[in-house]
Formats: C-alpha cells, structure tokens, sequence
C-alpha cells in the first residue's frame, strides 16, 4: 500500500487519507460485526460487574453480603432497545479491539508530514498514549465503575423503593466512565506535547501542585460520586501519580531542550 509523499498533490493526499478510513472503518465494521454474532460472550463480560462472580466482588466478599445486587433489576422499556443497545456496544468494542491497527493507519499516513526527530519521537509517544489508554480502560472497568454502579444501583431513599435499571443506561455509563478515564490516564501524554512545542514548563506544574491535587480529588469525586473515601482515591491516587509522572517527563524535555541549565 503506497504512503502519501512531500511529492504528492493536496488531491494525492486526500486520495489517501480516503484509503486509511476506508480500511479503518473496514477493520471496525468486520470486528464489531464478529462481535455482534458473539453476543453472549459480549454480554457476559459487559454485564460481569453486577454479578457475584465478579472478581472483584469475590476480593471483597467479606466486606458484603452474599449479592451486593440482589435489589437491582436491569430492565428494557423500549421495543428496538435491546437491538440498539447491542449494536452500540458491538461497534465500540469493535473500535477498542482494532485500535491498535487504527494507531497503526494514522501514524502511517502522518508519517511522512513529519521531520526525522519527530519521527522518532512518535513512534514512543503513540505507544506511550495507547498503553496509559487500555490501563485507564482496565481501571474503569475492574475497579472503578463496579463501585460506582453498586452505590447508585444499590442506593434506596426508601425500603419500599427498588430499583430498575435501565439496560442503555447501564451500558452508556460503563462506556462514557471508560472512555473517559482513558482519556484521564493520556495525561503524561499531553504534557509531553505541550512542553515539547514550549506551551508548558515543570514550574508551575510544581507551584501549583497543591491546587491540582485537590482538583484532582474533586474530579475523581464527580466521576465516582460513591461518598466512600475508598473508592474516591482509587480514582484519585493514579491520577496524582500521573500527574507527577508529567512533572518528571516534562522537566527531562526542559534538560534536553537546555542541558546547561
């Protein structure tokens, strides 16, 4: 498959770019399609949190009952739901399986935009960018929104009062927590481009240390609102840790930029 080259139109480049979502869009579509066919599988593993079974729940069997979700019922309300649910979450594990392959496309089609130091520098970023990616994922998943879930699902203002919960609402909140924790854990990520290009330095990162602690926690508090101190800095905790992650990475470009300072 040709890569688009500095010889090439505007025409020759959009000629390409079409060939990369194409094939990107082909790669999405077959995967979320085999997903779709599997969907007990599928199933199984988005609706694991709720049961007993979860492992994080048999970790922590001896701080609750038997079924910490026995007053908790999912439910359909609409007649194309449960179809619409299914193709939804088929196409987004789709996205997330061929990702890598989607990485792969893009920086094959910015390749050639770019100088030879820069070249060499993506290739670690974008591998950096995806690894924090899935960890942000696999924590959202396994820790993150099954505590979530069990303190709003679970969460009763009256005895006589049950909960029915929605299937679409359940799925889009393990969808959005994902994701947006993902995007959470991009943060050395960001604040290595931003120092790269001279838009951020280590200094007032560490001036202001204090104060993005606490917007951190606040942060966490609104993705989780759990009201346990527990589940509040499991989110928080890696989050800090990151950020100074982002401190040590953008005070070694500051000394790569300078190194007589």
């Amino acid at each position: 498959m040709a890569m688009a080259s500095s010889s090439e139109t505007f025409w020759d480049h959009l000629e390409v770019l079409r060939g990369t979502l194409l094939r990107i869009g082909a790669a999405v579509l077959g995967v979320s399609i085999v997903a779709f066919v599997c969907k007990d599988a599928l199933f199984k593993i988005i609706l694991w949190p709720t049961r007993p079974d979860f492992p994080l729940w048999k970790l922590l069997d001896h701080w609750q009952p038997a079924d910490p979700f026995e007053s908790i019922t999912l439910i359909n309300t609409d007649l194309a739901q449960q179809f619409i649910v299914h193709m939804q979450t088929a196409l987004a594990v789709g996205a997330l399986i061929v990702s890598p392959y989607i990485l792969y496309e893009l920086l094959r089609f910015l390749m050639p935009a770019l100088y030879p130091h820069e070249r060499r520098r993506a290739l670690p970023a974008a591998a950096l960018g995806f690894l924090l990616f899935w960890s942000g994922l696999a924590v959202s998943y396994w820790l993150i929104f099954p505590f979530t879930f069990r303190f709003l699902g679970t969460y009763q203002v009256a005895d006589q009062i049950c909960n029915y919960i929605n299937l679409s609402s359940y799925t889009s909140t393990l969808l959005i927590l994902c994701l947006l924790m993902g995007l959470l854990f991009e943060l050395p990520v960001l604040c290595r481009l931003l120092a790269g290009i001279g838009l951020l330095t280590s200094q007032p990162m560490k001036r202001y240390r204090k104060h993005a602690i606490v917007a951190i926690f606040v942060l966490a508090a609104v993705i989780t609102p759990t009201g346990d101190a527990f589940t509040l800095c499991l989110v928080a905790l890696p989050i800090c840790m990151l950020y100074e992650i982002s401190i040590l990475s953008v005070s070694r470009i500051e000394k790569r930029s300078n190194p007589e300072k």
